[in-house]
């Protein structure tokens, strides 16, 4: 078992709307607890978030990361050759 302290404006906004809805103020919280559940188990990671636009601009050159030493020091050797 849960308890929880409300302000009382929030307890006031729960208990009106159990009156509208006809419905007790536990079944209120017991479906905002699942909401929030719910869309904490739908919130993605930066990755997640991102996944789609990885490499939509690439270069087309897919081995950058493994040579960029090699290509470095060959802008570094042409600019020397000046």
């Amino acid at each position: 078992m849960i308890s929880v302290r409300l302000s009382k404006e929030l307890e006031e906004k729960i208990d009106l709307i159990s009156k509208q809805e006809n419905i007790s103020k536990t079944d209120i919280l017991k479906e905002a607890i699942k909401e929030y559940i719910i869309v904490h188990e739908k919130k993605q990671n930066p990755y997640d978030l991102g996944e789609d636009l990885f490499g939509k601009h690439g270069s087309e050159k897919g081995d950058l990361s493994q040579s960029y030493k090699k290509k470095v020091r060959e802008k570094i050797n042409e600019k020397m050759s000046y």
